[in-house]
């Protein structure tokens, strides 16, 4: 069960009261979650979703989106259906031109709908569940960007932070690890550190700036 349980008022109106029905409709609307909750909520859905993910991918995330940007969408947007599901009136993502769109490769997402925090250590020590690791490689065929979703617990003493992703190819499964290990021990071209001219930086959701 979700953590989100939102809380009903239950305080009927007396029956001899002409304005009962009205009453009653007030008392049963829900609570309004406080922003700095929501966005609480919002984080721990997003970890939970792209956790679970690693165990086995859900059969909401259609096979032709699994890559690295599908898996940070789908996450962000399960996780915005579970707990502001008013907020998908409108797509969360940005395209190329700056229109808002459902879809955001991984280039897009970061340069239209992310802020960069940064690419040394004091921006990974800020890090939060939901932000993102960039990469841009280069290769003959032209370059290729590879994001990765941090997961990093409320209570920092309780575990380290992780990362999340989707390797690309078709059929690859979503695996994670801890994010300062792959700052010490990956390949250099993968380490998340300022020596690394691949590494793009750090980046939050801009609705997440706040």
């Amino acid at each position: 069960m979700r953590a989100l349980m939102l809380t009903l008022l239950l305080n009927a109106a007396p029956a001899s009261s002409g304005n009962a029905p009205a009453r009653e409709a007030a008392a049963l609307a829900p609570e309004p979650v406080a922003a700095e909750t929501r966005a609480r909520l919002l984080r721990r859905e997003v970890a939970q979703v792209a956790l679970a993910q690693v165990k086995a991918p859900d059969s909401a995330w259609q096979p032709a989106q699994r890559d690295c940007a599908g898996l940070i969408r789908y996450a962000y947007r399960t996780a915005y259906r579970r707990v502001a599901s008013e907020r998908l009136a409108s797509p969360l993502w940005r395209d190329a031109r700056g229109n808002p769109s459902d879809f955001a490769d991984a280039e897009t997402l970061i340069s239209r709908s992310f802020t960069p925090l940064g690419r040394g250590a004091d921006a990974r020590e800020q890090l939060r569940t939901g932000d993102v690791v960039a990469f841009r490689q280069e290769h003959d065929a032209g370059p290729v960007f590879h994001l990765m979703l941090v997961v990093r617990p409320e209570d920092r003493a309780h575990a380290p932070a992780r990362v999340v992703y989707h390797p690309g190819e078709a059929g690859a499964r979503v695996r994670t690890g801890i994010l300062d290990s792959l700052a010490t021990e990956a390949p250099l071209e993968w380490r998340p550190v300022p020596a690394n001219a691949a590494f793009l930086g750090f980046f939050r959701f801009k609705e997440w700036m706040s």
